[in-house]
């Protein structure tokens, strides 16, 4: 039987107590789960009426538990051995934790890295198969990434049609196209956004295609659907909502922690959820995944603008009230401390419902994401000018190609001075820095150690997100949330650029183009952002590291 506890301690605490009234008395949570899409406001009516259906998804999604079953007996007959998923946002993180916390081995492809493409194409191709993920059916990572796999399966002697499986909503230009080209299509249901789709045909089929119990993923949370669709003070979805973004006045850094939850990467995928569906109207809250290993909040010279989340074992004691001690190690300083407990399924849903009442409290409507395309638009107007469009670095040190704004001093001739000029422009009282890496992420992934050396380093949160994939996520925010922050996006010549099959670009312009556009977009917003070019990648990540490190 699935439980959730949601447990907060001081300003957390008053939070819930302050809001879960007013959200009970309003009947927030009944209204939620009939699909009321006037609860966020006229604004954000016509985008609600047609993106509550993830409310309902424990019984909805039922029929593709044998769809599933079956799909997979096909493939492996075929020699399937091995399952990659081509997608971006909310299509490939929720499958990625879901597969994580069941052991079972998944490929994600959420990249336009040319060395990361080429080296998810080389590996053992006779046994792959590949979950096509894209809810408008244009994306174009993710059509990229498709084009490429099946130029691969056709050069090898494969029939792409029997290896490659397409999820989309029913008529996108992705739909129309992979049925007339003789594909096997799943469907999910047009009226979920990506961000809330864990549950749906882009959650369930590649991680049913990989091996998990997608049927008990379900049930998990089919059995709190009822608990957090009831107009009651110990509602958790209304609890944990209220706690996120309840606060008075408003501690908008949300640093979650894994205390021995077993849900892996669960931080990455609530971090999308949140960070797209609050980010926005100069408003929002900002989670920050803490490095493992780590408390929270160590480094942070003034936390009062935090809450700490911890991501709790399920089998924690439920015994305690609101403002009470709570036995966990990351329990700090900070004055403001929620707990969340689970199992997966559970959380799933609780995570969704907890998201909708934040958007409510701040204001906002939780289910659009104006600045992603934003920055879409800027990288396809970069490619469309080609490459000789990039404006010279600003300076070059060593392997490093230096680009920076009007605050960077013109004295600067190092990375390490470049770097110590974006950090003089972060707010010591409320300021963020966002680490931006767009390089291969399983090559590079010990990388992510900057992020604890530059919180002790600033003082301040520090979030790491892997471009592109981090567009789709934070991205939002980064533009559309408070203006806190400053960036250093850190891009890389690739060992060996890759064509995309069909097109006239490569891999390493489009990468390129994502970089130089969202930053163009954050410039224009008035966000201080450094980029550092690797011109070769091993030399310029040892000067990077050692300009972090002071």
């Amino acid at each position: 039987m699935s439980t959730l506890t949601v447990q907060a301690v001081g300003a957390a605490a008053d939070a819930v107590e302050r809001h879960l009234g007013p959200l009970v008395e309003e009947r927030f949570a009944s209204r939620l789960f009939a699909k009321d899409a006037t609860l966020w406001g006229p604004d954000a009516e016509a985008e609600a009426e047609v993106r509550l259906s993830w409310v309902g998804l424990a019984r909805t999604s039922r029929p593709l538990v044998g769809e599933i079953e079956a799909l997979r007996e096909q493939l492996r007959v075929r020699g399937v051995t091995r399952v990659v998923l081509c997608g971006m946002g909310g299509s490939s993180l929720a499958p990625e934790v879901i597969c994580a916390t069941a052991g079972v081995p998944l490929v994600v492809l959420d990249s336009s890295d040319p060395d990361m493409v080429r080296a998810v194409l080389e590996e053992d191709l006779d046994g792959t198969a590949v979950v096509v993920s894209s809810k408008s059916g244009s994306t174009l990572e993710t059509d990229s990434q498709r084009r490429a796999f099946v130029d691969a399966f056709s050069r090898a002697g494969l029939d792409p049609t029997e290896r490659v499986v397409v999820v989309t909503d029913p008529g996108s230009p992705l739909d129309q196209q992979s049925r007339a080209d003789g594909y096997r299509v799943v469907n999910a249901d047009p009226d979920v956004g990506g961000r809330y789709s864990a549950l749906t045909a882009f959650g369930l089929v590649p991680s049913g295609l990989a091996g998990v119990d997608v049927g008990a993923l379900l049930d998990e949370a089919e059995e709190v659907a009822d608990l957090l669709a009831d107009d009651d003070p110990g509602n958790p979805g209304l609890r944990l909502g209220a706690a996120l973004a309840g606060t008075e006045p408003l501690r908008d850094k949300l640093l979650l922690a894994d205390a021995g939850s077993n849900v892996v990467g669960l931080g990455d995928w609530a971090e999308q959820l949140i960070a797209e569906s609050t980010g926005k109207s100069g408003r929002g809250v900002l989670p920050v995944v803490t490095p493992p290993g780590q408390a929270p909040t160590e480094g942070i010279a003034d936390p009062s603008d935090c809450t700490v989340v911890v991501l709790a074992p399920e089998d924690i004691d439920d015994g305690h009230a609101d403002g009470e001690e709570i036995a966990i190690p990351e329990a700090t300083a900070a004055g403001s401390l929620v707990s969340v407990a689970g199992s997966l399924g559970a959380q799933l849903l609780l995570w969704e419902v907890a998201t909708v009442v934040a958007g409510r409290l701040l204001g906002i409507n939780p289910f659009d994401q104006p600045d992603v395309e934003s920055a879409k638009n800027a990288a396809r107007e970069i490619m469309a000018a080609g490459s000789g469009a990039e404006a010279a670095p600003t300076l070059v040190d060593g392997a490093v190609q230096v680009r920076g704004g009007s605050w960077l001093p013109a004295g600067a001739t190092t990375v390490g001075q470049a770097l110590e000029a974006l950090l003089g422009e972060l707010d010591p009282a409320d300021g963020y820095l966002a680490v931006m890496v767009y390089l291969d992420r399983l090559e590079r992934a010990g990388l992510a150690s900057v992020q604890a050396d530059l919180v002790r380093r600033t003082g301040r949160p520090v979030t790491f997100g892997w471009g592109p994939r981090f567009l789709h996520s934070t991205g939002q925010y980064h533009k559309g949330g408070p203006a806190q922050g400053v960036f250093l996006q850190v891009t890389g010549e690739p060992a060996e650029d890759l064509a995309v099959p069909g097109k006239d670009f490569t891999f390493g312009e489009f990468i390129a183009a994502q970089a130089a556009g969202d930053a163009a977009v954050l410039a224009e917003h008035g966000r201080p952002v450094l980029r550092l070019h690797l011109i070769d990648q091993g030399q310029g990540l040892a000067q990077l590291r050692q300009a972090i490190s002071g």
